[in-house]
């Protein structure tokens, strides 16, 4: 693959992180692709932006825009991986390849209450409480350099109850017969709950198979940031030829 053909990739992150999440992936990624990640609404520099599943959509049609190369591989972790299902029904001609990573859970009936039960939760807890709860998790389980970036960023809980509310009762495997491109399913190997419905996922569309990374969690960019870059650079060069 040469520096022209090379396939732009925009990064979508998870629930009340922002584009920080993916500092390895960007460092990792950029030598050869054109890469970019977005703030969804309501998260990071768009922290003050009202949430809408449109909204978040449009954010990732601008970044493919931005790259200036055409249909993009889109890389979603779970909040952001439902989001770029929804995108990839959208916008399909700015779609040449999707990465759901952590976004293998169906979101509709009974799995869907504990995060109803979450979502409604984070409102009542201080927000400067969750953070620092979150900072200290993050400290505990992963090498600074690869969580500095989101802990600098800060985390978007007032966007929460909202970001959820429109994913829960939305998504299924039905959702991948949307998808015109070809899809990574790439999950932690220990994430058992999200990783619930990825054969589920995987069987709903004639271009998706799987891949673990071993010994991850549901932050498996963070848990093994190489591994996950690794396995998105690979699908990135196997990707089709635009037309």
């Amino acid at each position: 693959m040469t520096a022209a053909d090379a396939v732009p990739i925009v990064l979508v992150h998870g629930t009340r992180f922002s584009a920080g999440q993916w500092s390895m992936q960007l460092a990792g990624l950029g030598d050869e692709f054109p890469v970019a990640a977005v703030d969804l609404p309501g998260h990071g520099e768009r922290s003050a932006q009202p949430w809408s599943m449109g909204a978040a959509t449009e954010i990732i049609a601008s970044a493919v825009d931005a790259l200036g190369r055409g249909p993009a591989l889109v890389v979603g972790h779970s909040l952001g991986g439902y989001v770029s299902l929804e995108f990839a029904r959208r916008c399909p001609e700015h779609l040449r390849g999707l990465v759901l990573a952590g976004a293998s859970l169906a979101t509709r009936g009974f799995r869907a209450a504990p995060y109803r039960w979450i979502a409604g939760l984070v409102p009542h807890v201080p927000a400067d409480r969750l953070a620092r709860w979150n900072d200290r998790l993050l400290r505990r389980l992963h090498p600074p350099e690869v969580v500095a970036a989101t802990i600098r960023s800060g985390y978007a809980f007032h966007t929460l109850p909202a970001a959820w509310g429109s994913v829960l009762g939305r998504f299924d495997a039905g959702a991948m017969r949307a998808v015109k491109a070809p899809v990574l399913i790439l999950n932690g190997e220990k994430d058992t709950v999200f990783r619930s419905g990825e054969r589920a996922f995987a069987r709903a569309h004639p271009h998706a198979r799987v891949e673990l990374i071993p010994r991850a969690r549901h932050l498996a960019n963070f848990d093994d940031p190489d591994a996950f870059t690794d396995a998105v650079r690979r699908f990135a060069r196997q990707l089709p030829a635009v037309g």
